[in-house]
């Protein structure tokens, strides 16, 4: 009898464990698609970039009324801080009031667009942000007026919540390992995408024919990138969220407009901090706040000497346009390649370890920068600058995944997301002000040395538990 037994579990005994190997292999799947998609978003959205002085310079050409108020603004605010008036400066100064703009937009836009996904699910509301930025560029295309270029921008910020939408969608995966790797490739495709989208743009419009707008071309190709895009996400785009696990109403996803609007009420994830039963997970919701302060900080500052950056190539080294396309080449190749290579191989656990040796080389890195007298002491800096870049947003957003329950994942990450927008509104603006009134050195030195608040602040997490 027994021997028949074991005769007969023997198949079974021998077959291998078929449960992990395919939710591995689903999860694999999931992290392709959202990369491939993501990586065509953003091909998409980065073809503007370097096209943008010269649509400013456009558009002053034709007096038109919106860009001259606009362009009153910006030289009012030249003209306090001591930028000196040249054309460059001047470019610079406006294209950051427009993306400042943008960045407000989607601090409004993305807790609520992640809100909305743990009710209705990440496929359908994926869809609609990626038509919303196919309409987005159609109106860019179209356009023949500041007016209608700035509405397009509108359009675009408002729909650009796909990005915290893949976050949410890598934060549904069941496994830590899965979503270390997960937001780690999502960094990859903005690495790749801010430094190949830009190329192809300036390319683009290097291709105009005499009498047709020099962006038309760009603005085409933006739109079958989205167009490709939605068909991509169409087709091959899972939904990570089950019904079961969704919010029972949109009203319930919400919240409230105040706990997902609100600048205090983010910061304190109010809006999803009810989902933690108190009091056994009163320490777990200080640390959640904790790090979405520390998100802020950190890309606040990042924000500001990443956009300042741009004033002391030129003023110190006489950097030009391609040069300075030349360094964020550099920058973002470094970036994709540690990506790649080094964050998406961290262990599940010691992320906070590697974000607080991030931030520290994120002190000697601004420092060589800011002092730097030579093309090698600034290359030092750059390389510095490019390592903590690659590390600190995915590795914050892999802990960051891990909180709040597994039916308001798309508030986490939306909230999460707005408090980034808010940083990049914010951080430029202060930051050029600094420059221009003390200078570079006392501009970069501070900011360095304000870069230990986060670290501080990290200090006081206590390391979260992974369990596979």
């Amino acid at each position: 009898m027994t021997g028949k037994m074991s005769m007969g579990a023997g198949p079974e005994s021998r077959r291998p464990p078929e449960g992990p190997s395919r939710a591995e292999e689903a999860s694999t799947r999931v992290i392709t698609t959202v990369f491939v998609a993501l990586l065509i978003d953003l091909l998409g959205f980065t073809l503007i970039l370097p096209l943008l002085p010269s649509i400013l310079d456009h558009y002053s050409k034709n007096d038109d009324g919106l860009y001259m108020t606009l362009q009153r603004g910006v030289d009012r605010f030249a003209a306090v801080v001591g930028v000196p008036p040249e054309r460059k400066y001047n470019s610079v100064l406006f294209g950051g009031l427009i993306g400042s703009m943008f960045s407000v937009l989607q601090f409004f836009a993305s807790p609520l667009t992640g809100a909305a996904s743990d009710h209705f699910g990440r496929r359908p509301v994926m869809l609609l942000t990626v038509m919303g930025l196919t309409a987005s560029y159609s109106l860019w295309a179209v356009s023949r007026s500041f007016e209608l270029f700035l509405f397009s921008r509108v359009v675009g910020g408002i729909s650009k919540g796909n990005v915290s939408l893949s976050t949410a969608i890598i934060a549904d995966l069941a496994s830590p390992r899965a979503r270390s790797k997960g937001m780690a490739m999502v960094g990859v495709a903005f690495s790749l995408g801010f430094t190949l989208g830009p190329m192809l743009g300036a390319c683009l419009a290097m291709e105009a024919v005499e009498g047709e707008i020099f962006y038309l071309w760009s603005a085409l190709v933006a739109v079958m990138f989205a167009v490709t895009d939605l068909a991509f996400i169409f087709f091959m785009l899972p939904e990570t969220l089950p019904k079961e696990k969704r919010v029972p109403s949109v009203v319930s996803g919400f919240q409230s407009v105040t706990g997902l609007l609100s600048p205090w009420a983010l910061f304190h994830f109010s809006a999803v901090s009810h989902g933690m039963d108190p009091p056994s997970q009163k320490s777990k919701s200080s640390s959640f706040q904790l790090l979405g302060l520390v998100y802020f900080l950190y890309l606040f500052l990042f924000s500001g000497l990443e956009y300042t950056l741009s004033f002391l190539v030129h003023q110190h080294f006489q950097f030009s346009s391609m040069q300075q396309g030349k360094m964020f080449f550099f920058i973002g190749i470094t970036m994709a390649l540690i990506q790649g290579g080094h964050t998406r191989q961290i262990k599940p656990g010691n992320e906070l370890k590697t974000v607080k040796r991030a931030i520290f080389l994120s002190v000697p890195a601004f420092l060589l920068i800011g002092w730097s007298g030579g093309l090698i002491q600034l290359s030092a800096g750059l390389l510095l600058y490019s390592f903590a870049a690659a590390v600190v947003v995915p590795c914050l957003s892999t802990v960051v995944s891990g909180y709040g329950p597994a039916n308001q994942k798309g508030a986490v990450m939306g909230i999460l997301r707005s408090l980034g927008a808010l940083a990049r509104a914010m951080g430029p603006v202060l930051s050029a002000a600094v420059y221009w009134l003390a200078g570079a050195e006392v501009c970069f030195t501070a900011c360095a040395f304000f870069f230990l608040i986060p670290l501080v602040l990290l200090g006081c997490i206590r390391e979260q538990t992974k369990e596979e």
